[in-house]
């Protein structure tokens, strides 16, 4: 990895951290964070040049800072209070030990998860919000997350930015009561990013890493705060589970590789075990809900010795099960395809015509990936390379338009 891109991954990592320690000290969640990403710029432009600080959050925190002071003082100067801002100054406890500045930078990063889920915002808002603040995400990739323009995306995050502050809400843990309110917001958050991160919607790489361990580092620690919790210890599963198999996804070219023709043998087999493990225990605990679900059908696929070997028809079952917990478009799409790998590639057809009607699944790549998937299976090479072909106009991922593109060539050639 170069210094430029080695600096990218390092200020994603801390960029949570470092607005949590603001807001937690001086509260101003909106300007907090554009003084952050002030601050962002700046070691974005001296640190390759100058080198990495000894305390690269440290860094962060006291331009960020700086920065905050300034923006405050000009505000309140509009409303003649800048004589207070004035006073405020790096709080001292920033020259504890590096050890327990990283614990409180984690306890920081969750208290902000469950922050910007604040119950005074929409459900879209509060998962909006918490894309860009915790999981670094640019406004433009949450836009297309939600399939919406980004200007009215942009709307959506300063608006719920605005809630927030008005609000006066304590930047602290909430109470048992109301985390259990707050929590699906906060699971789904977490999963939105890993899945950007495994599966990038788009740009030059297929995956990105850094997105996935920050979703794997947050459900750690909020698994560690609700361990009897089965859905987060799902949701880790899920996402250790997936994550497993991430060195077997990328050919030495850059090209993906579907889940049937990996070498298992390069799939992390202690997250396999770790994941396996969780679900395993979460599943008798109390009421199954989508994550365990989900994370089930991960374990069958992970602890399978090879493609060929696939328990399908146990999958098809957990997909019904989900179905009836959670119907939506992607799950009602992987059990079109889970069909055809049970009852053959015409059932599995049949199954994806009932969701072409479905705009969101219609705008996207994977239901015309699905397809073409399914018709070379069945032999109907034109069609399937057709398919490919509008499936790759659909992606803007570069590396998956690549692969699509060329298996349409593939079938065109007769190869």
């Amino acid at each position: 990895m170069d210094t430029e891109a080695a600096t990218e991954a390092l200020l994603r990592d801390l960029t949570p951290r470092v607005l949590g320690a603001l807001v937690r000290r001086y509260g101003h969640f909106d300007t907090a964070e554009d003084a952050v990403q002030e601050a962002l710029l700046a070691a974005a432009v001296q640190w390759p040049r100058d080198g990495l600080p000894g305390d690269p959050a440290a860094w962060l925190i006291t331009v960020a800072s700086r920065r905050l002071t300034d923006l405050l003082r000009a505000e309140q100067a509009r409303r003649r209070r800048e004589d207070a801002v004035a006073r405020w100054t790096l709080p001292d406890d920033w020259l504890a030990p590096a050890a327990d500045r990283r614990e409180r930078d984690g306890d920081d990063t969750l208290i902000l998860l469950f922050w910007c889920c604040h119950p005074s915002l929409s459900p879209a808002s509060q998962i909006a919000l918490t894309l860009r603040a915790v999981g670094g995400l640019s406004t433009a990739e949450i836009a297309r997350a939600f399939l919406v323009p980004e200007a009215t995306m942009t709307r959506r995050i300063t608006r719920a930015k605005r809630t927030v502050r008005d609000s006066g809400l304590p930047f602290a843990l909430p109470s048992p009561a109301e985390r259990e309110r707050r929590l699906a917001a906060v699971l789904h958050v977490l999963y939105l990013v890993f899945n950007e991160g495994y599966a990038s919607t788009s740009g030059p790489r297929l995956h990105r890493v850094e997105l996935a361990a920050e979703a794997i580092r947050l459900a750690r620690l909020l698994h560690r705060l609700l361990p009897g919790d089965g859905e987060v210890a799902g949701l880790l599963a899920l996402m250790l589970l997936t994550d497993a198999r991430r060195p077997a996804r990328v050919a030495p070219d850059g090209t993906p590789v579907p889940m049937a023709e990996q070498d298992r043998s390069l799939w992390d087999a202690d997250l396999v075990e770790e994941g396996v493990a969780l679900v395993t225990a979460a599943l008798p605990s109390g009421p199954t809900g989508p994550y365990q679900l989900q994370a089930a059908i991960a374990a069958v696929h992970d602890e399978a010795p090879s493609a060929e070997r696939t328990d399908w028809p146990q999958i098809l079952a957990l997909y019904e099960v989900l179905l009836r917990v959670d119907g939506g478009p992607v799950v009602r799409l992987n059990r079109a395809v889970a069909v055809a790998m049970t009852h053959g590639p015409e059932a599995g057809l049949a199954a994806l015509r009932e969701l072409e009607e479905d705009e969101r699944l219609a705008a996207g790549h994977r239901l015309h990936t699905a397809r073409a998937h399914l018709l070379e299976t069945a032999g109907d090479r034109e069609a399937a390379r057709r398919a490919y072909l509008e499936a790759a106009a659909r992606t803007t991922n570069l590396p998956q338009r690549r692969y699509l593109n060329a298996r349409a060539a593939r079938l065109s050639t007769g190869r």
